[in-house]
């Protein structure tokens, strides 16, 4: 593992908290609960079967990894209840809120975070985003202050990154909102910056990105990302944002000098936000496989309370990664 992540891990092994790994059926995240619990990164809850887990995985230690099956747990009674008066108004009756509980992991472990009985929630190795982000909707709902729910990836940049600034970089949307409005696309300025914060402990410098430098085009696109960052100004004054800027201003500080002078953000981004997922989505993949960043994510920006997403292509040290975050995420 980077220097980094280590340093993610140390970080969160200090708060003694408790993540559910919503896929026990799946080997990955068993082994990252073993990895999990023996670093003493945080107490882990395992949703599924312990016997079947066991007897699926018998190279793996499960020595103090916690067990919950939704189907005989004592809590299903109350975890059923509360999704049904969460979900009531939208039509859920109580037998499909108990069904819910009993057969999906994702709302089983979102219920148990909602109640508190968890600090966090990672899924999303075998659940698709869709699947995870549907539970974390509905039960966690957003942020006080925050209208839409949006994603972050962690790059961490190979030693050898010429322009580096910061230890990691953090991406975003490059997850869940694919045309972002105005207001949406303010919003994820707001989470962008607090996860910078809290993951990666620099302060946010916020680039947000667009083909043109400072009016060099013009463009619908870049009409909304100017709006969007008079919003934020007005309403965050306390951020350190810069519209519009092209990927190379952003990062490389001779060609901020010629195109964005006086800018309090080019040249020393370190939070880099997208206009629409298509260039979130494709730019952490460009950056991930020709720059040989490592991408962890997808994390979830703006709920009440921690829910992580997984890419399906994971392996073990990226749930552990992904947990690790979602123990710092947990902590107000």
């Amino acid at each position: 593992m980077s220097q980094f992540v280590e340093h993610l891990l140390e970080r969160a092994s200090k708060l003694n908290k408790t993540i559910a790994l919503a896929e026990g059926f799946d080997k990955r995240a068993c082994k990252a609960a073993e990895i999990l619990t023996k670093k003493n990164v945080c107490k882990v809850v395992i949703i599924g079967n312990e016997a079947e887990i066991k007897a699926q995985n018998p190279d793996i230690d499960f020595t103090n990894v916690k067990f919950d099956d939704p189907k005989s747990s004592a809590n299903v009674s109350s975890y059923a209840s509360m999704l049904y008066e969460l979900r009531k108004a939208k039509g859920m009756t109580e037998e499909q809120a108990l069904n819910l509980i009993q057969t999906n992991n994702m709302y089983y472990a979102c219920i148990a975070l909602k109640k508190g009985d968890v600090d966090g929630v990672v899924g999303g190795a075998v659940y698709s985003s869709a699947d995870v982000l549907r539970s974390a909707f509905q039960v966690i709902k957003p942020a006080p202050g925050i209208g839409s729910v949006s994603s972050c990836f962690v790059m961490v940049p190979p030693e050898e990154f010429k322009y580096a600034k910061a230890p990691a970089y953090i991406f975003s949307d490059c997850a869940s909102i694919p045309y972002p409005t105005s207001d949406q696309l303010a919003d994820i300025v707001v989470a962008a910056s607090d996860s910078c914060r809290r993951i990666v402990e620099v302060e946010p410098k916020v680039a947000m990105l667009s083909f043109s430098t400072k009016g060099s085009s013009k463009g619908e696109s870049i009409d909304k990302t100017l709006a969007a960052y008079e919003k934020v100004k007005a309403e965050h004054p306390e951020i350190c944002v810069d519209a519009e800027l092209q990927l190379d201003a952003a990062l490389v500080e001779s060609i901020a000098n010629q195109k964005a002078k006086g800018s309090p953000v080019a040249g020393q981004a370190n939070v880099l936000v997208f206009p629409d997922l298509d260039a979130g989505n494709i730019g952490y993949k460009l950056a991930q496989r020709f720059g040989n960043c490592m991408a962890i994510g997808p994390v979830m920006q703006g709920l009440a309370l921690p829910v992580n997403d997984l890419s399906r292509g994971c392996v073990a040290e990226d749930i552990v990664a992904t947990a690790a975050i979602t123990v710092l995420q947990s902590e107000k």
